[in-house]
């Protein structure tokens, strides 16, 4: 039931470790067994709703909570430029902590490079984003950084700062990580979305026992977002006993007044059969605590909650305390801010994008170690290396 005891490091580490070598028992053993001792609603028996599909994802998930991650970045590209840089952080909304969480990896990484960077925030409008792209290309920086938001809504001004020659580097800017010839972007980092949208997905199935009912969270004005959305609705319905109860569309700047109305309104509806939650930011859940709260919700559910991104700190802090929040697959923020200083200085070097994309991850009370962040080991030392050399 989640109900996590606060524990030392090492109680952690001893706990995790023996949910993760009994669970990979039990699918080798069984194929389907319901429950771990990590999971929200597992027991020892029952028979899954979807017994292929609820093994496939118990084995998926367990692999996601491994916490010995090695880096597995580039090891090698070009020295760090000389000379001082400008990169001017083109921010959807710094409300969103995603977007928030990258642009100060971004500045933590220019420190140790020597550049400068400067953040605008769009204010999470299309006039905004828009006054603030056109600001960012009349400061003639050397690079900028599009964060979290779709390119194509600012297309003069993207196009401007095309004939400019001022590389353009997206944060969750597209669907696909990688270089992008319209809109034209030296590379766009993120977590691959069909990934991240699996892996949640399976969480649910995992933890459920392929018997769920669910509600999605999603931002429909964001291209990146349905798209991540859309795919956790495609993995839920490999399971017949999950159900879609509803896909609520509410816009990111508009989380704070509406969450709490809407989720309201859920409990309302659905007051036993909505189980679990995916949501494709995990601000959602902050803005959701109250309504929860005032229904007299227990903050270790159900419903069983999950964030497919961004992994900020609240996010960690409700899970480790238990505030209506069980699990986030999150972005390794910092590591990506350093990614896009990386990337712009092969920009700068004529040389192509690294392709490299992070791995998706999973973080819950049982294996954050009371974190508020999860990044691959190593990272810093292998960004250094290569800039230093």
């Amino acid at each position: 039931m989640h109900h996590h005891r606060k524990a030392n490091a090492g109680a952690h580490k001893a706990r995790y470790a023996a949910t993760v070598l009994l669970t990979a028992t039990a699918v080798l053993l069984t194929g389907c067994e319901r429950g771990s001792s990590g999971d929200p609603e597992g027991d020892a028996s029952g028979t899954s709703g979807c017994p292929e599909a609820h093994a496939e994802a118990r084995a998926a998930v367990g692999r996601a909570e491994r916490t010995d991650v090695p880096w597995n970045g580039p090891t090698t590209g070009p020295a760090a430029v000389a000379g001082s840089r400008t990169i001017v952080y083109v921010a959807q909304t710094m409300t969103n902590p995603g977007v928030a969480g990258a642009a100060e990896g971004v500045r933590e990484a220019a420190r140790v490079i020597g550049w400068n960077v400067r953040v605008i925030d769009g204010g999470g409008t299309p006039a905004g984003i828009q006054a603030a792209m056109s600001e960012a290309v009349a400061l003639r920086p050397s690079g900028i950084v599009i964060g979290g938001f779709d390119p194509t809504a600012t297309s003069q001004q993207v196009a401007r700062a095309d004939e400019a020659g001022i590389p353009l580097i997206g944060w969750h800017a597209v669907a696909a990580p990688g270089p992008s010839r319209q809109p034209p972007l030296f590379t766009n980092i993120t977590t691959r979305v069909e990934n991240v949208a699996r892996i949640s997905a399976q969480w649910v199935i995992s933890t459920s026992n392929g018997d769920a009912g669910v509600v999605v969270f999603t931002d429909a004005s964001i291209p990146f977002a349905k798209n991540k959305s859309d795919l956790i609705r495609k993995e839920l319905a490999t399971c017949a006993g999950v159900r879609l109860l509803s896909y609520e569309n509410i816009p990111i700047p508009d989380a704070s007044s509406r969450t709490p109305r809407e989720v309201s309104s859920l409990l309302s509806r659905f007051p036993d059969r909505w189980t679990h939650s995916v949501a494709i930011n995990d601000l959602y859940f902050a803005d959701a605590a109250p309504a929860f709260r005032a229904a007299g919700k227990e903050g270790s559910g159900p419903p069983f909650n999950i964030g497919a991104g961004d992994g900020d700190p609240s996010a960690f802090q409700r899970i480790n305390n238990e505030q209506y929040q069980a699990a986030t697959v999150p972005e390794p923020l910092t590591l990506q801010g350093w990614q896009i200083v990386d990337e712009f200085n092969r920009a700068f070097s004529d040389r192509p994008a690294s392709g490299y994309v992070a791995p998706v991850h999973i973080s819950t009370a049982d294996n954050s170690e009371d974190a508020t962040s999860w990044n691959p080991s190593g990272y810093q030392e292998g960004y250094r290396k290569i800039w230093d050399r």
